[in-house]
């Protein structure tokens, strides 16, 4: 009993930090979750004990959590949850992060969650999701998206041990950027600018590549209050090396793909699409095998092949001989902002406003209170 009043001390704790981190206009992000082992470096690291009757601060240049007994493990210490403090940047998985850095029980193991404040995080998203090289307004543009994403994760997050997920699950995070890369005038020039539906932040979410129409977000996602995004016809990405593209799959892969996903039919005879979105993409596929036939959603089925295999669910296929063969286009879910379309859109002249105007028609440009400079 003891030891379960702890451990919710400690999450209390850091439930008050999360708030306090929304309130500073700061985000905590994981930059990993449900690892058993994390190892991070740097020049000096001050390592604090966040545990209830904690045994105080100690330095080192090499720090590896491990998870034991349902406690994070660092030097032979134990508690609920550690912060890593230091002057300079913490390297973990060949990533540098700007301090403080938390490590938390996640699940099974644990997380690792960077604090920074929120103007600097959206510089690291563009560092990760966007090309730099890319023309300004794409970059100003995907900066108010990437702001607003994470502005309605901090809502939704408030009280858990972090906001956001450093992966594709939510968005992708590259941790401290150089101060000379071109990202930090992009993010600085829009800095609190987020797009709001009817009022609110909202999950804006982007894509790689529409395949020439973007979805409406319901079709993919079930999340309550999704905003009704009318779909677009995007004439602007066909440059793109994902506008077309063609997958090959040996049908006895694939029915063992299905298999291992609970969808046992037996061996494949025959694949149909049957059903639609409007924007075109697979909303049902039902797959004929040996013993029986299944009908399994779209998205499903491209998650079981593999988000970056399966590049989209905007594609034909059929059966010949012993392959699946499928034609398609577009990278990705299909909804909100097409990076490759704005990118067109700006090579054109189009400005940043034009183009999120475009992508996420009925919404209305808004900000955020402002917080701290950027830190670069």
């Amino acid at each position: 009993m003891r030891g379960a009043l702890a451990a919710l001390a400690t999450l209390a704790a850091l439930a008050a930090t999360v708030a306090s981190a929304a309130g500073q206009d700061t985000i905590r992000v994981a930059v990993v979750d449900g690892v058993r082992v994390a190892e991070l470096r740097g020049g000096d690291i001050e390592i604090v004990d966040l545990g209830p009757g904690a045994s105080g601060a100690w330095r080192a240049s090499v720090v590896r959590a491990v998870v034991v007994n349902g406690a994070v493990e660092i030097d032979g210490r134990r508690a609920p949850a550690f912060r890593l403090r230091s002057e300079g940047p913490i390297r973990l998985n060949g990533r540098e992060y700007p301090a403080p850095l938390d490590i938390v029980r996640s699940g099974e193991g644990l997380a690792v969650v960077n604090e920074v404040p929120l103007e600097d995080y959206v510089v690291g998203v563009l560092r990760a999701e966007a090309n730099e090289k890319w023309p300004l307004e794409m970059l100003r543009a995907q900066a108010v998206v990437a702001r607003t994403y994470a502005a309605h994760h901090r809502n939704i997050a408030a009280g858990k041990p972090f906001h956001i997920l450093a992966s594709t699950a939510h968005q992708q995070y590259a941790g401290r950027v150089p101060a000379a890369s071109p990202i930090w005038g992009a993010v600085g020039e829009t800095a609190g600018q987020v797009l709001l539906w009817e009022g609110e932040v909202f999950p804006a979410f982007y894509h790689t590549e529409s395949g020439g129409y973007t979805e409406d977000p319901r079709m993919v996602f079930a999340a309550r209050n999704m905003p009704a995004l009318k779909p677009v016809r995007c004439e602007f990405s066909a440059g793109s090396p994902h506008f077309y593209w063609s997958l090959d799959l040996r049908l006895a892969e694939l029915t063992d793909i299905l298999r291992r996903n609970d969808v046992n039919v037996g061996g494949i005879a025959a694949i149909e699409i049957s059903e639609r979105t409007p924007s075109l993409r697979a909303a049902v596929v039902t797959v004929q095998g040996a013993r029986s036939s299944a009908r399994v959603r779209g998205n499903d089925f491209r998650r079981m092949i593999g988000y970056d295999t399966l590049k989209s669910t905007l594609f034909a296929v059929a059966v010949d001989g012993e392959w699946a063969r499928f034609s398609g286009r577009g990278y990705g879910h299909g909804v909100g902002m097409c990076q490759w379309g704005a990118k067109g859109m700006a090579e054109q002249g189009y400005t940043a406003r034009k183009i999120l105007e475009f992508f996420y028609p009925g919404t209305t440009l808004g900000s955020l209170p402002l917080g701290a400079r950027l830190a670069q």
